[in-house]
């Protein structure tokens, strides 16, 4: 067997083993509940929105519903990576592992590959779920070039958020720990990120009160460039048509390559210099 070969079959090995555990079975209900669940309640012809943000066709209404993989789905990436090496260390399986003839950089492609696909897996099928679910209720089925598109950003924001995991399990000596830094980053961009704009952009002379404001909305849109729920918006807005925060389409997917790039080379690096 080549090297490459048994690579590959021991990612998806652990992510086979990662799926099909007691830590996934308590994340499908809220998966379900968050992604095909709001995808469902925004597919709603009479549904009560702003007369702006009202959606006029299947693209629009699965962008609604995207707050379900900002909320559910990275909070899942998050729970089933944040141990992958804090736990081995722990029980003293690290030092085994890493002492095994497999270069290191391939043990970490091991671990990226293998807790991402145990939840980018069961995230895409719920995907497709939602598109087919919006389609059946609303009579508005997204265009195959905006789904390609939105499914591909949401696996994005999903290794995003498992090499965080990974990498503050890489830098924590306990579970308790690697999962305080992990769900503190996740806590970061997803809620507390708006009030960080708002702060920033009241420092800079920029009109808070109207979020209509394009000024503000340009603001936003440059600073969700250091975030990657920001990135994942910017790279879903590239299909809607009247958006405008500042960000050009290439833009957000040079973001997108160096949100992937940067945190696996640092991953990377610190597993290299790791010493168990």
């Amino acid at each position: 067997m080549t090297p490459s070969r048994r690579m590959w079959r021991l990612a998806f090995a652990l992510g086979k083993q990662r799926m099909l555990s007691t830590r996934m079975l308590i994340m499908l209900p809220i998966l379900l509940l968050f992604i095909p669940g709001m995808a469902w309640g925004f597919a709603d012809p009479n549904i009560q929105l702003p007369a702006d943000q009202l959606p006029t066709n299947g693209t629009e209404v699965m962008f609604l519903a995207s707050i379900g993989i900002v909320f559910a789905g990275t909070m899942a990436a998050v729970l089933i990576a944040h141990d992958g090496i804090s736990r081995d260390r722990v029980s003293g399986v690290l030092e085994v592992r890493l002492s095994q003839p497999m270069p290191r950089w391939r043990q970490g492609v091991v671990l990226m590959v293998g807790h991402w696909s145990s939840i980018a897996l069961p995230v895409a099928l719920l995907l497709l779920a939602s598109m087919m679910l919006v389609g059946y209720r609303s009579g508005m089925w997204m265009p195959l070039s905006d789904a390609l598109i939105y499914i591909v950003a949401a696996m994005l924001i999903l290794l995003w958020y498992t090499v965080f995991a990974l990498l503050a399990s890489s830098i924590a000596r306990e579970q308790g720990s690697a999962i305080a830094f992990s769900i503190g980053l996740w806590f970061l961009f997803t809620l507390l990120w708006v009030l960080f704009t708002t702060l920033l952009a009241a420092l800079n002379g920029v009109a808070v009160g109207d979020t209509q404001d394009q000024g503000y909305l340009v603001f936003e849109g440059r600073l969700d460039l250091l975030s990657p729920n920001g990135v994942y918006h910017h790279l879903l807005e590239t299909r809607l048509n009247g958006v405008d925060r500042g960000v050009s389409a290439l833009g957000a997917y040079l973001a997108a390559v160096l949100w992937t790039i940067v945190p696996v080379y640092l991953f990377q690096r610190r597993l290299n210099r790791l010493v168990p």
